[in-house]
């Protein structure tokens, strides 16, 4: 197995691959990015680097012996004025603000672009880990009602709609009404306000109605940030009294997955994958 240099933002996922590689025996090597990985990834073997130390993390990458980079985790949009970057850093920064211009998923593309000049493979947190997305099917045991299916496939349409502007990942629609998108205030913060709603708009806990669906972005690089689910995600959905989650099949990625399907069941929510659009 190639080793993996794991450059590591906030939540769960880092933390997630990297217990898997530890369990599977692929040697690892973290990058620790300042202000955003947790304590949790602190025994590994590895390095902190701040977000515009490109240079440093690339040579820290080479000396562990990495072949393979996966970026994840979460790393809010920086502000480019309070950066501080090392000499690599600073001649990458102004591609690095023209492509931020252009949306997330455009800067994206550049930092991958930048560890793949350096000869490293990069390589999604699905490829690392297999079991990591969302089946095709339903996860636990509770499925969706006709009414459900309507409202998931119209919330999946409006997802990618706005994922095609490069807006988020993620909307929600009750009775066929669409109800809020995902934009920089992230998936947590958008079932917020939906909570707000009244309930002729949606449902209650307990007796849900509306589905929340996150796809990613048709131009995503989907090696980088793809849709990600986890129990927060679960219990938002249930407090902003909707139904269930959809996502597509392979393109969804399920944070402890075990425990998400638990606490889904009971608080009746549904998690359902569906095949991607032109698969």
């Amino acid at each position: 197995m190639k080793k993996l240099g794991l450059i590591a933002g906030g939540g769960g996922l880092p933390v997630e691959i990297a217990e898997h590689c530890e369990r599977s025996g692929r040697p690892l090597f973290v990058i620790r990015l300042k202000g955003f990985a947790g304590a949790q990834l602190a025994p590994y073997a590895g390095a902190e680097v701040g977000l515009a130390e490109v240079g440093k993390c690339i040579k820290a990458l080479k000396r562990a012996g990495c072949e393979a980079v996966c970026l994840a985790g979460i790393v809010a949009r920086p502000d480019f004025t309070s950066l501080v970057p090392d000499l690599r850093g600073l001649k990458l920064l102004p591609k690095a603000i023209a492509a931020a211009r252009q949306g997330d998923d455009a800067l994206l593309r550049l930092l991958v672009g930048e560890f793949e000049k350096e000869g490293f493979e990069v390589q999604g947190a699905h490829e690392v880990m297999d079991d990591l997305s969302l089946p095709a099917g339903y996860l636990g045991r509770r499925a969706a009602g006709d009414a459900d299916l309507q409202d998931a496939r119209r919330a999946l349409a409006v997802a990618r709609a706005v994922g095609q502007l490069d807006v988020g990942q993620a909307a929600v629609v009750a009775h066929g009404l669409v109800l809020a998108v995902e934009a920089q205030e992230g998936t947590d913060a958008m079932l917020a306000r939906v909570a707000d709603l009244p309930t002729h708009l949606k449902g209650m806990p307990g007796a849900g109605r509306g589905v929340l669906a996150k796809a990613p972005k048709p131009i995503q690089e989907t090696r980088v940030d793809l849709p990600t689910i986890g129990l927060a995600t679960v219990q938002g959905v249930a407090r902003a009294g909707l139904a269930g989650i959809v996502g597509e099949a392979g393109r969804l990625l399920v944070l402890d997955r075990e425990a998400v399907i638990a606490l889904a069941d009971e608080l009746g929510v549904f998690i359902l994958g569906v095949e991607a659009e032109g698969q």
